[in-house]
């Protein structure tokens, strides 16, 4: 009689938004494998209504715990993996007190908001010889993929220099001024909360690490100096009888899933999601540029901006035998029409543009000499193009052979977070800072991962795998347009 292998049990820690991709995946495709044991969150209002969800979606009453019991919790009920999907300035202590427990940790990015906090993280690591996966799902979009097949297959040669430029419109980009995020100490910025899932793809595109940052920016557009400037009039909060009326508001009772999320729960602990985006108090940037160096030579030029009229990116690689060309736009514009609430248009494969500016994504290569042809991008099903399940199904059984490497662990996420860390540092000083001079626990990690035996990642190790022609890998494949 074939024995049968043992389910890894996990805890889910945070019930925001974000959560919700864990628990589907682990109640939904990936049960025979996963076995979802309980939910935490200081707010218990947001833990019952995950509990709630999974017994209408899938038949079962999931368990819940209080977040300050986590060390009794992994211990006494044998938890494998605890996936923590709270605010990043909690990250490092649930990290390390998960791992001290004695349990592997999957960490949404940024893996932490400070230097001290990655270095705590990274010498944890170390010395209980647990693991810490950060889920860095911009690698597994196909768009992204076919970027770093066409420099690892040497299309343009060597790389030069990156100009990567990604813009956040009035919808998505707004959202980060409305929530906990606006304050710095407990995002970290935009530099480490959104910029680190964007640095970590050029990490990876190049297989090289960050070595010198300098950066400028500011609050240019949100907040209440800004308001003032232009006349705006600030709300308590969006809230409210009239926020139809004002295309910054965001109403929790236009939504129902927010609303029993957040708004039915604020008697809990009184946090606002909905706060105004013109309001005093904020201290992120809104407006950032970069300039990057890197070891191996290649010059990153980066520019952020939160209130587009549209929502995309743009990346230009040189090389020394051509340029590629990726051109994203997820949100073509921001209709008054449209309203609802703040959604990431990255997420959803289906919106259709019908503008001058259309939706939609271009990989071009030039190389020299030569006319420029488009690649093919090959999209598979699902949100971000089927990358998340890609991301997931490594996740939760485990990453077959990859010849671009995407899964990321612990070195990944603090090189990731290293540049924007740096950056904050830059704009505080005016000063160009180099990443060697901050200690970011960024060798600790490497001798962890090495003592444990797991497969470095390309960027820490110093080098590339370089795919095999007419290699099976899924989607993100490059090719040219027939």
């Amino acid at each position: 009689m074939p024995v049968s292998t043992p389910r890894t049990r996990y805890a889910v820690i945070g019930t925001g938004n974000r959560c919700q991709m864990y628990i589907e995946a682990i109640l939904g495709p990936h049960q025979d494998v996963a076995e979802l044991v309980a939910l935490a969150d200081t707010n218990p209002g947001r833990v019952e209504y995950y509990q709630d969800v999974v017994e209408q979606t899938f038949g079962e009453r999931v368990g819940a715990f209080d977040p300050a019991d986590l060390t009794a919790f992994v211990r006494a009920q044998g938890i494998d993996r605890v996936v923590i999907t709270t605010p990043d300035f909690t990250h490092a202590d649930l990290v390390c007190e998960a791992l001290e427990a004695g349990a592997d940790v999957v960490v949404e990015k940024p893996l932490t908001v400070s230097a001290e906090a990655s270095a705590r993280i990274a010498e944890t690591a170390g010395r209980t010889g647990r693991e810490v996966i950060v889920t860095f799902n911009y690698r597994y979009s196909p768009r992204n993929t076919a970027l770093k097949a066409a420099i690892q297959d040497g299309l343009i040669g060597r790389v030069t220099s990156i100009d990567f430029t990604w813009v956040l419109d009035t919808v998505h980009g707004a959202d980060y001024f409305r929530r906990w995020h606006r304050i710095k100490e407990n995002s970290g910025g935009l530099l480490v909360h959104k910029s680190s899932h964007h640095f970590d793809l050029v990490n990876w595109w190049l297989g090289d690490t960050p070595e010198r940052v300098y950066a400028a920016g500011g609050l240019k557009f949100y907040g209440a100096p800004n308001a003032a400037e232009r006349g705006v009039v600030v709300h308590e909060r969006g809230t409210r009888d009239d926020s139809a009326e004002d295309p910054f508001a965001l109403d929790l009772r236009s939504d129902e899933r927010l609303k029993r999320l957040y708004l039915d729960n604020e008697a809990h602990d009184g946090y606002r999601r909905d706060q105004d985006v013109f309001a005093e108090g904020i201290t992120i940037e809104d407006n950032l540029a970069l300039v990057v160096d890197y070891a191996g030579g290649p010059v990153l030029s980066y520019s952020l901006n939160a209130h587009s009229p549209w929502e995309g990116y743009r990346v230009a690689v040189n090389g020394t035998e051509g340029r590629l060309e990726l051109d994203v736009v997820e949100r073509a514009a921001v209709l008054p029409a449209e309203g609802g609430a703040p959604v990431d248009p990255s997420v959803y494969d289906d919106e259709v543009g019908s503008h001058v500016r259309s939706t939609g994504e271009r990989l071009i290569l030039q190389r020299h000499w030569e006319e420029a042809h488009e690649l093919e991008i090959v999209n598979g099903e699902g949100a971000h193009g089927g990358g998340d399940g890609l991301l997931l199904a490594d996740l939760f059984r485990g990453p077959g052979e990859d010849p671009y490497r995407r899964p990321a662990g612990l070195v990944d996420g603090i090189q990731a977070i290293a540049v924007g860390i740096c950056g904050n540092a830059s704009l505080a000083s005016g000063q160009a800072v180099r990443v060697a001079d901050v200690d970011l626990g960024l060798e600790r990690a490497r001798a962890a991962v090495a003592r444990a035996g797991g497969a470095a990642s390309a960027a820490a190790s110093g080098a590339e795998t370089r795919a095999e022609p007419g290699a099976e890998t899924g989607a993100g494949v490059a090719a040219p347009v027939r």
